[in-house]
């Protein structure tokens, strides 16, 4: 290091090619939405599951369609509805008279980009189905165990204003998720540019033709990539802290697991790789910390009842931790 300047140890070239390529894609089709595009792909590379929220007509299942037509993998997606079966999601065994056997056939969780449109519209039996699969790569079935080809990322949606015919997501399933990203309603600039581009005609045209930008095998990769990025300790101990600090808070009832730590880790050092960094700040860990919390924590009855949300709490314990320089 010499004059200040950092000395790259990782080629980050090929990694910060495919995100520029990917955002250059995605903003011909979505106005604005920088920030939640920034983390649906950083929450692929982190090898996460990403859990998109937002009110009905803001894109989400767009921007999770998109994301998944630019990787040139298996993509799948599901619809969730109230009387949706287990089997419906991982499959079933099917008698054959040919072979007077039973044979197993693939539902449509078997891919690599899988899109889950209102995830909450589906009762606990069939959310639990999603537990194994999510976790560990693999599903299990009749005794029988099928792993998961990589990359397997889950891409789920839901609408958080609408109660009726719908099921709140188990904790176990929401801890699996790397992100719970919110999807705000767009800016005035922005709403006009969504208006024009629709008069002009141009969205349909455009959504035909979106070109794959990495394959699953670069995925894994920039994945690997990603994984090997440095992390000094105290950067560690900060990110324990934080997550310590969450299980010790008068206003929370239930704080984050040792998976949020990882989290936050491997989102945080995604985050540095697409800032063309191969080395994490504590800017990237305040930055992913609240996606990564938000819907690992709950609020104690007094706190909600006061109107305070999760993201207030998050930022409240972060201001409290002193940031490691």
């Amino acid at each position: 290091m010499e004059d200040g300047i950092f000395e790259q140890r990782t080629d980050l070239s090929e990694l910060s090619n495919a995100v520029e390529q990917i955002k250059a894609t995605l903003a011909k089709i979505i106005v604005g939405q920088q920030e939640c595009i920034d983390l649906v792909i950083a929450g692929i590379l982190a090898d996460g599951h990403i859990l998109i929220e937002g009110v009905p007509g803001v894109a989400k299942t767009l921007m999770a369609k998109l994301i998944a037509k630019s990787i040139d993998a298996l993509y799948s997606r599901i619809q969730f509805t109230p009387d949706l079966m287990p089997s419906d999601i991982l499959g079933t065994s099917v008698f054959n008279p040919k072979t007077t056997d039973f044979e197993f056939k693939q539902g449509p969780i078997f891919g690599n980009i899988i899109l889950i449109d209102e995830i909450n519209r589906a009762p606990a039996k069939t959310q639990s189905a999603l537990f194994e699969v999510m976790e560990e790569r693999q599903v299990t079935i009749d005794g029988q165990t099928f792993i998961m080809p990589p990359p397997f990322t889950v891409l789920a949606t839901q609408n958080p204003v609408e109660h009726e015919g719908t099921y709140r997501l188990p904790e176990a399933q929401l801890d699996r998720f790397i992100f719970k990203i919110e999807i705000k309603y767009p800016s005035l600039d922005e709403e006009i540019a969504i208006l024009t581009r629709q008069h002009q005609q141009k969205t349909a045209e455009q959504l035909k033709d979106i070109p794959p930008v990495l394959s699953s095998e670069a995925i894994i990769k920039l994945r690997q990539t990603v994984m090997g990025l440095h992390v000094e300790e105290k950067l560690l101990v900060y990110i324990a802290k934080i997550i310590h600090e969450t299980r010790n808070n008068k206003s929370l009832y239930l704080g984050g697991s040792p998976r949020a730590s990882l989290a936050i880790a491997s989102a945080a050092k995604a985050i540095a790789a697409i800032r063309g960094r191969d080395f994490i700040t504590p800017e990237d860990i305040i930055y992913v910390a609240t996606p990564v919390l938000r819907h690992r924590i709950m609020l104690t009855p007094d706190k909600e009842m006061e109107g305070v949300t999760p993201d207030d709490i998050i930022t409240q314990l972060i201001q409290k931790i002193e940031v490691p320089r």
